[in-house]
């Protein structure tokens, strides 16, 4: 059975499933959840009525089952991306090990329902044949990163919790800013409460001053004052960049995706094209349309092309020790503004 992650919190609160598949991008409500079957599931004694599985040691799920939870009416078992949902596309069947625990979930439900609760926890999955048995005898919930319209309100929430007034638009500049992670989220709004004390106000100041920005949103502003020719300001943004630690391969490679977006963005337009799709975007990322038609009016075709060709090359030539990538950088903003 699939069901939406408010239908999973409701189906924990009322009665445990033998078998849970929990997979997608949104880590904190998955643990979340994970969380509530523990609370829900009572008193936890590792190696006893509560065992924790990854993918070196899944292959001893079977016999983890089988054993008596000593003393306790049933055992939790948790399984943190075990490799059982992944599927070689080269090959129909599954590995020796998918195959077992496949055909012992078919064959020995009755066994699960009566000693054990399994939650498999899971980045990505593919609907192999044991995906198939637990969204046949159990509960499968996608957790996706949430929307911002839901980002915004779960923050709104807390901000509320501890008595601080936040609008929302400042909410949205946070979300925009910093990403659509939601433990990364909490942990900025969480700071930004600390700061602002109880009955106070958090603002777009206060976003901009304590707020740790996600890479994507701080290459914007570069962009932007690229655009306009702020090359001074242009290259505070790289420096900040690189004070923050963040390595300067990585900064090349975000770049060029950056005006790599900004290319195809400019042809959706042209050619009347859904941008969600040319660009590959998430749901929760569809906010950033705006931002990415705007950066591609900056700019024309040629030089966006060009852009791509010089990142291309420093990548090439710094690999090769022709240039040092600081000193790349520098050079292909400073010629562009020159």
């Amino acid at each position: 059975m699939n069901l939406t992650y408010d239908s999973l919190i409701k189906n924990i609160n009322e009665r445990l499933s033998p078998l849970y598949l929990l997979y997608g991008e949104e880590q904190y409500l998955i643990e979340t959840a994970v969380n509530k079957i523990k609370k829900k599931f009572g008193e936890l004694l590792l190696g006893i009525n509560y065992i924790v599985l990854d993918e070196t040691n899944a292959d001893n799920i079977i016999s983890d089952i089988e054993v008596p939870a000593f003393g306790y009416e049933k055992k939790l078992i948790i399984v943190k991306n075990s490799g059982l949902f992944k599927k070689d596309g080269r090959k129909k069947a599954g590995t020796p090990l998918q195959e077992k625990v496949t055909e012992y979930i078919k064959n020995n439900l009755d066994i699960i329902k009566e000693s054990v609760i399994i939650v498999f926890m899971e980045n990505e999955v593919d609907k192999n044949s044991v995906f198939e048995q637990i969204e046949k005898n159990g509960i499968i919930c996608n957790i996706e990163e949430l929307k911002q319209l839901q980002l915004v309100k779960k923050l709104k929430q807390i901000c509320m919790l501890y008595k601080v007034n936040c609008d929302e638009t400042t909410l949205n500049y946070l979300v925009e800013n910093c990403g659509t992670n939601l433990q990364n989220l909490i942990n900025e709004i969480r700071k930004l409460i600390e700061y602002a004390g109880e009955n106070g106000k958090i603002t777009i100041e206060d976003v901009n001053s304590l707020a740790i920005k996600q890479m994507e949103s701080v290459i914007f502003e570069l962009t932007d004052n690229l655009a306009i020719r702020k090359i001074d300001k242009a290259l505070d943004v790289l420096d900040n960049l690189i004070y923050q630690k963040e390595p300067l391969q990585k900064i090349l490679i975000t770049l060029y995706n950056h005006f790599k977006k900004i290319y195809l963005c400019s042809i959706a337009v042209d050619l009347n094209k859904d941008i969600v799709n040319s660009l590959s975007l998430r749901p929760n990322q569809t906010f950033l349309i705006t931002k990415y038609k705007k950066q591609a009016s900056y700019f024309k075709k040629e030089e966006l092309k060009k852009f791509l060709k010089a990142f291309i090359d420093l990548d090439y030539n710094s690999k090769n020790g022709k240039i040092d990538i600081d000193v790349g950088l520098r050079s292909i903003l400073c010629n562009y503004c020159g």
